[in-house]
């Protein structure tokens, strides 16, 4: 297995400096109080002595095999249903060691830089929001008493080594949860609220990181790729962080990433680096249709930053038009943020609740077939009439609306000499109507297309709709397959 392929190597180096009565050691990803994913073959696996016999008991399937020339052994669980009643694992060789407290359901991994790790102990020091119809949950940390979430903290020093404690899962609350992702944390409380089922997260996010180091290095040499010198040392964080896990079976990935990138004035080029990452994960856990779902940063003032790179008003939404290309990919959803920062100077904004609840309704309603909206309006299309624009938008849920009941705003239009100017939209049978006095034969429309802008429109579910402009050729020659 390619994913055993980087531990195994490590493994070896250790096993060769020990005796021929070693004990069986077992990766950090499989511990006490962790949560199996349901409905999916399970991989339990390890080092031993070699030629050692390994007996694995769980859930009334007794499993055995017998270590290779190299030491290693892995066993294959038949898949499992959901068990929110605590079990136990036995695995025994010259040693026997026993995981306690395990439960079956849903397990996903969230990934990314600094807005996936914020942890939530800070939730306590953020100020307090100004939209309070989405929530303030700064006491969350205090409340949080739910046996029924498992977190699993990647320390990227140590995932690769064997594990001699097995207690790296634990219950979300207390000091286990102060130092893990919100983002995630909120997304599995939503889950396990309307599934009633446990859940398992699993948090690998480095602060700062931009995307290349979690894509395995040979999938940014092909392709798109090909000729290219790709930097930001790909694969760097995928190798300590991520191929260790590819054996633990999952439902799906969250990733949360891309102001780095973003300060670096990327736009179509990081769609296929987001597309080589989706498909080399799904790759690794060898399901081309795990689901995918991502955040799209958030609001920030992107054109007042000092660094090397000059930025404008424009840089963040072309890098929104990129983050949206994905969205042609299968099996995949953009949780939209426009709405999500109170302070444009602020890197990390709150809500992450909000962000949580959201990844959760793609979950909810595309894994999990629950009857709900689960995306605010996306734009489908526009037809040119006269002097008037009309736009369709997929995601209408049960209507468009004016979150605040004033005109709807941040909608601009242009001719074919390009100049955009600001333009009046109405809402007619759940389609918009955009127009500028005085302006004859438009050509184009575009939408909360400036870094300052926070739409007003909606759908009547409460999801603020994806800024997007009907101008751009790039997008055309994406190619997601």
């Amino acid at each position: 297995m390619k994913g055993l392929k980087g531990y195994f190597l490590l493994m070896l180096l250790i096993m060769t400096a020990v005796s021929a009565d070693a004990k069986i050691l077992l990766p950090q990803i499989l511990s006490s109080n962790m949560v199996l994913q349901r409905d999916k073959p399970l991989n339990i696996w390890g080092f031993a002595a070699v030629g050692e016999v390994v007996t694995v008991s769980f859930a009334g399937q007794v499993k055995e095999t017998i270590t290779d020339a190299n030491g290693k052994w892995i066993v294959v669980l038949s898949a499992l249903k959901t068990s929110a009643v605590p079990s136990t694992m036995t695995i025994k060789g010259s040693n026997t060691i026993v995981l306690d407290n395990i439960l079956v359901g849903e397990v996903w991994l969230c990934s990314g830089q600094s807005n996936m790790e914020y942890a939530m102990r800070k939730l306590e020091r953020v100020k307090k929001p100004l939209n309070e119809k989405l929530g303030y949950p700064v006491d969350e940390l205090k409340k949080a008493n739910n046996p029924q979430i498992r977190i699993f903290l990647v320390n990227r020093k140590q995932l690769s080594k064997p594990d001699s404690l097995h207690k790296s899962w634990n219950i979300a609350q207390d000091s286990a949860l102060k130092n893990f992702s919100a983002a995630g944390y909120f997304f599995a409380k939503e889950l396990q609220k309307k599934l009633n089922i446990p859940v398992g997260m699993i948090s690998s996010a480095v602060s700062g990181s931009a995307i290349e180091p979690w894509i395995p290095r040979e999938s940014l040499e092909t392709g798109y790729f090909s000729g290219q010198k790709v930097g930001n040392d790909p694969g760097k964080f995928y190798t300590p962080m991520i191929e260790p896990l590819t054996p633990f079976a999952l439902r799906g990935f969250l990733w949360y990433q891309g102001e780095t990138n973003c300060f670096l004035k990327e736009n179509i080029s990081y769609s296929y680096k987001m597309k080589a990452l989706i498909n080399s994960w799904r790759t690794a856990w060898k399901d081309k249709d795990m689901p995918f779902y991502y955040v799209q940063i958030a609001p920030f003032n992107y054109s007042t930053s000092k660094g090397k790179i000059a930025l404008d008003e424009y840089t963040e939404p072309e890098f929104w038009e990129a983050q949206a290309q994905l969205l042609r990919m299968p099996n995949t959803g953009m949780v939209v943020t426009t709405d999500l920062n109170d302070y444009p100077d602020d890197l990390h904004p709150n809500y992450k609740w909000e962000i949580g609840r959201r990844l959760a309704l793609w979950a909810l309603a595309k894994d999990f077939n629950q009857q709900l909206t689960w995306s605010g309006p996306i734009y489908k299309s526009v037809k040119f009439k006269g002097n008037t624009a009309k736009l369709e938008f997929e995601h209408i849920g049960k209507g468009l609306i004016s979150i605040d009941g004033k005109p709807l705003d941040c909608f601009s239009m242009a001719a074919k000499d390009g100049k955009f100017f600001p333009a009046e939209a109405i809402i007619k049978d759940n389609k918009i109507i955009v127009s500028v006095k005085g302006l004859k034969k438009p050509v184009a429309v575009r939408f909360g297309w400036n870094e300052a802008m926070r739409p007003n429109l909606y759908n009547k579910d409460g999801l603020p709709a994806l800024p997007f402009r009907t101008d751009n050729p790039l997008t055309t020659q994406f190619k997601p397959i």
